[in-house]
């Protein structure tokens, strides 16, 4: 029960049921400390769809990390998904060394790092012994905030310099906010600051959806927030676009209650991002063959100024 939100009630959703969560899982990475993970997921059920999600590089000290996101990440595992979160190496709180080499964005190591989960899902099912032999390892999606989305990308098959990072195991992706294209596209300062931001998505084929805010303000670009939704554009794997209105970076609250990262905490929009990810994400796992349509039809009705959808399949 949530009395905040509003017009987000007319879009279908699960209800939620229990969930746990398995927390500090360490997987061994060479040269370097372990890496720690967070996974929620149901307390019941098997055959769980994965999510793997990319923290960004927000400016509090523990969003970035495995225990941030939580209005996103429990809300996906009360409602049948096992959500993986790492702390990458760009963590504030329990990442590398900022003065060490690729520090102290580590874009490469986070992109290992995503490697490491998708190999080590043995290990991670050790750990957390309640979840052995309940993770469908069949259907595993990347999702990532912000940089985070930058990460998934890659992962995805977006290419830097003609390098692939892309990883066989992941079947879907969901990019929020993610950084549009780089080079000429970024201010002089950002393009000498961020020269990994110039991907090409045209090698994304996986099935992703781009999720932008409609007030965002991206401060990379002089380009206005459809920079976000430059993925979607060039990806021929990019399915559908979701729009939120009203909200910026942050899309209504999703990195944390009252975080610094939620510019604009709008308990609809948040809800509106939540639900209809989800039902991106049920169908394109077959959980809910008919959920991103019937999602997509409340947006025409009395949900229909909580945000917008094209897909290039329309």
């Amino acid at each position: 029960m949530n009395r905040l939100i509003n017009l987000a009630r007319n879009l279908p959703t699960p209800e939620a049921a229990l969930s746990v969560a398995y927390t500090p899982i360490r997987l061994a990475m060479p040269d370097r400390p372990p890496l720690e993970l967070r996974v929620t997921a149901p307390a019941a059920g098997g055959n769980l769809p994965v999510i793997i999600f990319s923290h960004g590089f927000g400016p509090s000290n523990y969003i970035p990390s495995k225990d941030g996101y939580a209005p996103l990440a429990q809300f996906w595992a009360e409602r049948g998904l096992a959500v993986i979160q790492p702390t990458h190496a760009s963590s504030r709180v329990a990442g590398l060394d900022p003065a060490l080499p690729g520090g102290p964005f580590f874009w490469r190591e986070r992109v290992g790092e995503m490697h490491a989960i998708l190999d080590g899902r043995e290990e991670i099912e050790r750990q957390a012994s309640g979840l052995s032999g309940r993770l469908d390892h069949n259907r595993v999606a990347v999702a990532g905030h912000s940089f985070g989305g930058f990460t998934c990308g890659l992962l995805l098959g977006a290419r830097l310099n003609g390098e692939d990072f892309s990883h066989r195991r992941v079947s879907a992706g969901v990019l929020l906010a993610a950084p549009g294209r780089g080079g000429a596209d970024l201010t002089p300062e950002s393009a000498a600051r961020f020269p990994f931001f110039d991907v090409d998505f045209s090698h994304i084929e996986t099935p992703t959806l781009v999720v932008c805010g409609a007030d965002d303000d991206p401060h990379f670009t002089t380009r206005g927030p459809e920079w976000h939704a430059d993925a979607y554009h060039d990806a021929p794997g990019a399915e559908a676009l979701l729009t939120i209105a009203g909200v910026g970076h942050g899309l209504g609250g999703i990195a944390g209650l009252d975080a610094r990262e939620t510019e604009t905490e709008d308990p609809d929009a948040l809800e509106a991002t939540r639900r209809l990810t989800l039902a991106w994400l049920r169908t394109t796992f077959g959980v809910g063959p008919d959920d991103w349509a019937r999602s997509r039809a409340a947006l025409h009705g009395a949900a229909s100024t909580l945000a917008r959808t094209i897909a290039k399949a329309d």
